[in-house]
């Protein structure tokens, strides 16, 4: 199964490779013992770093759920087990109205 947003997110750290912000900045995926997943980018010094962003809560349920947040130039997300792809796509909308991608 291939995810749109996932190939995306290959892409948009490609792009920001230059030799020097991937040795400062990057991307973490990490599980949670909930169990769940959380999901970090450091937006520094990339043209998303400005950009506004609304903190994101859903509760669907006790398993389905997810929240996405930008603080201290990064863009945070937690969710449920099968959440990750909730988060992925937020990212992706929020970069791309940005406009520059």
């Amino acid at each position: 199964m291939t995810n749109n947003s996932f190939i995306w997110l290959l892409n948009w750290y490609s792009s920001q490779c230059d030799s020097e912000w991937e040795h400062s900045y990057g991307i973490k995926i990490e599980t949670l013992d909930n169990p769940g997943w959380w999901f970090s980018i450091d937006i520094s010094e990339t043209e998303l770093e400005y950009l506004p962003f609304e903190l994101i809560e859903i509760n669907r349920s006790e398993d389905n759920w997810f929240f996405c947040k930008v603080e201290n130039n990064k863009f945070q997300g937690g969710g449920g087990v099968l959440n990750l792809v909730d988060i992925l796509d937020t990212f992706k909308a929020w970069a791309i109205s940005a406009g520059k991608l």
